[in-house]
């Protein structure tokens, strides 16, 4: 049994799954180094025992070019001195790692992503408000009423809880404790615990490493998160929180469904959808930028 709109991104899995599973390299770093040049026959021309120094240089003389600048030097503008070029090396490689990590306000222009950072960015303590404020984005998107419509609609044919009834009425008895169940987790796991614990509820954006450590690093941050002071603890948000929704629904949903079973299986599944989020929004830049081709 899952409840709420979180479960949504499962599907987005499947879509982001396949191309990952197929497309060899998606991971890798991209080529940025151009291929060597190869020999030229001139070279090949040279007597057998002519040294390779020489051969160049006799190659500069022949073609009327300045003997090759050290590599130092060879990339430098002109009257730009190596102190200069080192900072705009320093600058681009900053910017390119930027743009692979790089976090979008939304997965595939629909789904949230409001609560993601980008890799290699450092950003200061979320106050009290702003995590607030970072549940009520999640909460109350537009996107949040439509899966949460297309999720009762699920259940309402699957007929999970025959005691909420058929027709409009029961359609809307399944939508609004959906609706409430997505609010009250989200909530839970990004304002009022981590208010209380000053844990920082954002995910943090690994992207360096190979897909298995960055798949890994995305299963431990159910569990692991970074606090208001920068260092890290036990995930009391996305662990208590959830369960603080499993017991919170037994209040609104009918008798059968009130069982200690019943509320562990759904905190267990509330964990299990944490850890696919976990997981699209790790892989989220890659996939847009090199499956999407997105810059």
């Amino acid at each position: 049994m899952i409840r709420g709109p979180r479960r949504i991104v499962p599907l987005l899995l499947l879509l982001v799954a396949p191309p990952i599973a197929s497309a060899q390299g998606l991971f890798a770093p991209d080529p940025g180094q151009p291929a060597q040049a190869q020999q030229t026959p001139v070279a090949q021309s040279q007597n057998p025992g002519t040294p390779a120094s020489q051969i160049s240089a006799q190659e500069n003389q022949q073609d009327g070019a300045p003997p090759a600048a050290s590599d130092q030097t060879k990339h430098q503008q002109p009257g730009q001195t190596k102190e200069e070029k080192d900072q705009q090396d320093q600058k681009h490689q900053k910017e390119n790692k930027a743009q692979k990590g790089k976090q979008t306000k939304r997965m595939a222009y629909v789904v949230p992503n409001f609560a993601a950072v980008s890799a290699y960015k450092q950003l200061p303590p979320l106050s009290t408000k702003g995590k607030f404020s970072l549940a009520f984005e999640d909460s109350f998107d537009y996107s949040s009423f439509v899966w949460t419509g297309i999720i009762a609609a699920q259940d309402y044919g699957l007929d999970s809880y025959p005691e909420l009834g058929t027709g409009f009425a029961g359609y809307s008895r399944y939508y609004w404790r959906g609706f409430f169940d997505g609010v009250s987790g989200t909530y839970f796991t990004e304002a009022i615990v981590p208010a209380l614990s000053h844990e920082d509820p954002r995910y943090y954006t690994m992207e360096s490493g190979g897909f298995g450590r960055r798949l890994a690093y995305a299963l431990e941050r159910v569990v692991v998160t970074k606090t208001d002071s920068g260092g890290e603890s036990f995930n009391w948000s996305e662990v208590g929180g959830n369960a603080l929704e499993a017991a919170l629904s037994n209040a609104y949903y009918p008798p059968q469904e009130r069982s200690a079973s019943k509320t562990a299986e759904n905190w267990a599944t509330q964990i299990e959808s944490a850890a696919l989020n976990n997981i699209a929004k790790e892989f989220w830049p890659d996939f847009r930028r090199k499956v999407l081709r997105r810059k």
